[in-house]
């Protein structure tokens, strides 16, 4: 159910999209907006198009990045971590340092992801190199 390229695997919809819940209808909605656009984006880099089809779709459907990419992710989307949008990091980050039977634990698709990454050699600690820029309010009054 999945096609896979190089270090990436695109989703395929699933057969119960069509007649399930309106859940299942929402993914399909998404995976039909982002395959469409995923070919139509003048780019030779597959990083960038997978990352430019999901700002689109979240754009055209009212959504967040960070929520159009997990549910591409949930149906089967396995990509390096440079063709996901920094929200959906953060998040995914979040939730892979914590328990499994915690809440807000990864979900497998999440666990998945995170073997996918380590299969295709992304940097393992990528989730605890984060910068947090600090903001000096230098507002002086002169008089």
């Amino acid at each position: 159910m999945i096609k896979q390229t190089e270090n990436i695997i695109l989703p395929l919809e699933s057969e119960t999209v069509s007649q399930g819940a309106d859940k299942e209808k929402i993914e399909g909605i998404v995976h039909s907006r982002f395959m469409k656009h995923l070919r139509h984006v003048p780019n030779s880099r597959m990083e960038i198009k997978i990352l430019s089809s999901i700002q689109f779709t979240a754009d055209m459907l009212d959504h967040s990045d960070a929520h159009v990419a997990k549910v591409l992710v949930d149906m089967g989307l396995r990509a390096p971590r440079m063709a996901f949008p920094v929200e959906f990091l953060d998040f995914a980050d979040s939730c892979l340092m914590r328990s499994g039977w915690e809440v807000g634990g990864p979900s497998q698709a999440l666990i998945e992801l995170n073997e996918h990454w380590g299969r295709i050699g992304e940097d393992k600690f990528a989730g605890f190199k984060r910068q947090y820029s600090l903001l000096d309010d230098g507002v002086y009054a002169s008089g």
